[in-house]
């Protein structure tokens, strides 16, 4: 047991994590982009948790174009093509969460206020976008709660996504804390790959896409934060809690 490190700061990914965002946000944002752009593509529940092997949206478009569409590869500048119909997924996307379509999963509100209380700083390490993080933030914990994170480590910030651990390098780096001072919380193999890569404990909190996952080397595995009302399931771990508290984060990245 390692006692040394004093919890600093909670690094958190957004997308699964912070919100189930993926299957009814942002795959009904990329279906709604390819319509309006007249293309023939329709992304389905199974075809969608295919393609978020891959990390980063531009990057997800062009891994479906290589496999199940090639003639469209040799459109003139394609990347710019690219970057336009992900930037018109992105206006769709911000558009659910005006709405309030997509919550928050149970217990991220109060972890986040709990921790805002502790005096524990706050950051985001994620492949989405800049524009995506502000618009789920905004729409479910308020405008001000773009301000209680002193890092967002977002979208093309760094030029390797998760799994590599480049992100949290650059939010570590922008902290100026060690990775022992900190935890991140994930919902993905990715996601935990790139955060172990950086030598970060991780908590992993799986979701719908997510469950069959291979989570090794996570100091836990969780249905999801938990609240009192509404204990998490523990999928992997040695603790008495019932849901993920300030107190909980010391200890699992002194395991």
């Amino acid at each position: 047991m390692n006692t040394n490190n004093e919890l600093r700061a909670v690094l958190f990914d957004v997308d699964g994590t912070l919100a189930d965002t993926e299957q009814d946000g942002h795959r009904l944002a990329f279906n709604a982009a390819f319509k309006q752009l007249n293309l023939d593509w329709h992304w389905d529940i199974d075809l969608y948790g295919e393609l978020l092997q891959i990390t980063g949206g531009k990057e997800r478009i062009r891994h479906y174009m290589e496999k199940y569409a090639p003639a469209a590869l040799n459109k003139n500048d394609l990347t710019d093509w690219i970057i336009s119909l992900h930037k018109t997924k992105t206006k769709y996307f911000e558009s659910l969460m005006e709405n309030g379509s997509i919550p928050l999963r149970p217990g991220v509100a109060r972890l986040i206020h709990e921790l805002r209380q502790e005096r524990i700083r706050l950051a985001i390490a994620t492949t989405t976008t800049m524009e995506n993080v502000t618009a789920l933030l905004k729409s479910t914990l308020g405008e001000a709660s773009i301000d209680w994170f002193d890092v967002i480590g977002a979208g093309d910030i760094v030029p390797m996504k998760k799994p590599a651990p480049d992100i949290y390098h650059w939010v570590l780096n922008q902290l100026q804390l060690t990775a022992q001072q900190c935890i991140a919380i994930e919902d993905s193999e990715n996601g935990l790959k790139s955060a172990l890569a950086a030598n970060l404990p991780t908590l992993i909190t799986v979701s719908g896409y997510t469950r069959l996952q291979d989570f090794s080397g996570a100091a836990a595995v969780l249905s999801d934060l938990g609240e009192p009302s509404q204990p998490f399931t523990k999928i992997r771990g040695t603790f008495d809690q019932q849901w993920v508290d300030y107190q909980m984060l010391s200890k699992l990245i002194n395991c």
